[in-house]
């Protein structure tokens, strides 16, 4: 087996162990359940925002220790946390406790951009396409075979839903172990861009300072993000990639909430069978739409079909919220992930073709923060008690729908003004070159 074959092999063992996490489809019943009995209000208001804001506090302190430490010692952060946060919620009793873990889930969130990013250090370029697709697919099954386990768990009611929390622990536990025998990381992006087994070079990083290589990295970083966001596309889909993104954070962090609020609830709870479903049309959605982008779809093209994919989502969204047939809602809710995984694989890959190949991470990395910026904003606007807003988790949802369809309207209007613009353009510079013609002697 070759070398970075191995390394990504490896690498998708842990990112498979980390994504096994049975509890996660049915984290808000749990919460909502005999054994906790926290209130729909306290876990919408008062328990969820608190990672969003968390991740959002951590992710460019994160981003820049995972360059700085070399990746691994991040990944066994990550790993350490996820054990520390599942060990919490099991003997979790007060709201003060649960939010404090809140808070460790932020910085379990932001840490993943590690497991992402390891793999780009240890191979070759010209590997770049198949290990990040083996390091996806990974997170893919893990989600597949979490979501599967727990619905076989619940709905054949072998164990209590408490119970998710153990069987999850065990997976985060292995996945630290396994995180430890990870191969060491030699250099990276901005702070250690030598490799330090290079005898030759060695001795001259090592008489490198701290600041100077702080200064350098910074520098480095500003070049590379300068570079990127002066370039019209790279706005245009930077912009698109994190409004999509941060309906969907929002949406798939409260939908549990709102299953829970229905009054026709059956008697088997079907979230893990649910979370199984989306991800499995997740994945090939998003291989389709690999598939059909790859010099299909001309960059217009592109954006009228995320203009009526926005549109799509937010009717799959009012789907979910306006039924009073959970199982509708259920539907609705996995149609939306597939829209959104064919939408922003997309935008990935028009975004990719418009990069340097080193401003990968901190691009997509920089579009995860305004996500994250949009989506606190979104949670403090409509879900906050500061705003005052009081509405109930159905009318939430309804924003959230509005919000996608307001973005598909907007990207249909510019699609036409662009044309235009564009048009008129070349229109006066023909005009002007026959004014120079007519008047040449």
């Amino acid at each position: 087996m070759e070398s970075w074959l191995k390394i990504s092999c490896v690498l998708c063992i842990f990112g498979f162990l980390r994504e096994m996490r049975p509890s996660e489809p049915y984290h808000a019943e749990i919460m909502l359940s005999q054994f906790y009995q926290f209130t729909h209000d306290e876990v919408n208001r008062f328990v969820y925002p608190i990672g969003t804001y968390s991740q959002l506090t951590l992710l460019i302190f994160v981003f820049l220790m995972t360059d700085w430490l070399r990746y691994k010692p991040v990944i066994i952060a990550n790993a350490t946390a996820g054990v520390v946060i599942w060990g919490a919620w099991i003997f979790t009793t007060t709201l003060p406790v649960l939010q404090a873990t809140e808070v460790l889930y932020g910085f379990y969130s932001a840490t993943e951009v590690a497991y992402y990013s390891y793999i780009y250090a240890k191979v070759d370029k010209q590997f770049y396409p198949k290990v990040t697709s083996h390091t996806r697919a990974a997170t893919f099954v893990g989600k597949l075979v979490a979501g599967l386990l727990a619905q076989l768990v619940i709905g054949l009611q072998w164990l209590n839903l408490k119970h998710l929390f153990y069987i999850t622990i065990l997976p985060q536990f292995l996945a630290l172990l396994w995180a430890f025998g990870l191969p060491k990381v030699t250099k990276s992006l901005y702070f250690h861009s030598k490799d330090d087994t290079d005898s030759g070079e060695v001795k001259e990083d090592s008489k490198l300072s701290v600041t100077k290589k702080v200064s350098q990295a910074l520098e480095l970083i500003w070049w590379h993000f300068r570079s990127a966001y002066t370039n019209p596309l790279v706005v245009q889909w930077s912009l698109w990639y994190a409004v999509n993104y941060a309906g969907y954070q929002q949406i798939t962090t409260y939908m549990q909430v709102a299953w829970n609020s229905f009054e026709d609830k059956p008697t088997v709870v079907w979230n893990g069978a649910v979370d199984a479903a989306l991800t499995l049309l997740s994945a090939v959605f998003a291989l389709i739409a690999g598939y059909f982008h790859a010099g299909r779809l001309q960059p217009r093209t592109s954006l009228i079909l995320m203009a009526l994919l926005s549109v799509l989502e937010g009717c799959c969204v009012l789907l979910s919220c306006w039924t009073s047939n959970i199982y509708l809602s259920y539907l609705g809710f996995v149609l939306y992930g597939g829209l959104f995984a064919f939408a922003i694989t997309v935008a990935s890959s028009e975004l990719a073709g418009s990069l340097q190949e080193d401003s990968f991470a901190l691009v997509f990395g920089f579009n995860t923060f305004v996500a994250l910026c949009i989506q606190c904003v979104m949670t403090f606007v409509v879900i906050s008690e500061s705003a005052d807003l009081k509405l109930n988790v159905f009318q939430q949802f309804t924003v959230y729908a509005f919000y996608y369809i307001v973005m598909g309207v907007l990207h249909f209007t510019v699609v036409p003004l662009k044309y235009i613009w564009i048009c008129s353009k070349g229109l006066r510079k023909k005009t002007q070159f026959n004014q120079a013609t007519v008047g040449a002697p």
